[in-house]
């Protein structure tokens, strides 16, 4: 294998796109994207994009559930999700096209668990769009599944698009929340450590609220990295959220 080779480069509405692999010293392969001069995704750390599956979908009981993912990236989250018998389907919304078409050619190392699950939906969509009602997207528009993960922006205030804004208000995640069902967990993913500011909108909104500081072995620094993950959870009919085990 190359040290470097550039394994697909298109023109998206949001600026060119990019899929590199190349060999590094410490870290092995690495594959990365980056959306014009900015990196987008990299296969290098993806510890907190996983957990943001386990620790969703650890809030929930019960079988048969659906799951819906935002942002297709490199497909760890997504394929976490798969991991867990509980689930039925996953219906990931992705606003790139070339991210589905590099899982679907089998460049990625996630691919093949990932398309070759008869559980997984890849839908072409602006996620942001769907869950405000200003988009169509099969699979997804008025429906309510058992837990949204959502790992497109990098924090709640630096955003990949400036378009992606609304979701991250009172009414944005109140729209959010018909999405989700009674009981159902919002998770969102982050590159800083928990920020008040966001903690604060979501308790307006969602029970059971959190920003869980998810840490992880940085080979290149020799030292931690750390992510974050936000839960929230939709309350229940009466109002209330109640723990996995209880009636209701």
């Amino acid at each position: 294998m190359r040290r470097f080779e550039e394994l697909d480069w298109q023109e998206t509405p949001m600026g060119p796109i990019s899929l590199r692999r190349r060999q590094d010293a410490v870290l092995g392969v690495v594959f990365e994207a980056k959306l014009g001069e900015e990196f987008l995704m990299s296969s290098a750390f993806t510890a907190s994009e996983s957990e943001l599956s386990r620790q969703g979908l650890a809030m929930l009981e019960g079988d048969a559930l659906t799951v819906l993912v935002g942002g297709l990236g490199l497909g760890y989250t997504a394929v976490t999700a798969l991991e867990d018998p509980r689930v039925a389907a996953v219906t990931v919304v992705e606003a790139l096209e070339p991210v589905i078409g590099w899982h679907r050619a089998g460049l990625l190392p996630m691919s093949e668990r990932l398309v070759g699950d008869a559980r997984t939906r890849l839908t072409h969509a602006d996620f942001f769009a769907v869950v405000a009602g200003r988009a169509e997207a099969g699979g997804v528009s008025g429906e309510e599944f058992d837990a949204v993960l959502l790992d497109v922006d990098h924090t709640p205030d630096h955003l990949l698009d400036p378009s992606h804004g609304p979701f991250y208000t009172v009414e944005g995640l109140t729209r959010m929340r018909t999405h989700l069902k009674p009981g159902g967990v919002l998770g969102v993913w982050s590159d800083d450590p928990p920020a008040d500011a966001f903690l604060r909108l979501l308790e307006q909104v969602y029970v059971d609220v959190s920003g869980r500081v998810v840490s992880f072995a940085n080979p290149l620094t020799g030292g931690e990295s750390a992510c974050t993950v936000y839960l929230a959870r939709r309350p229940r009919l009466n109002g209330r959220a109640q723990p996995p085990g209880s009636a209701g």
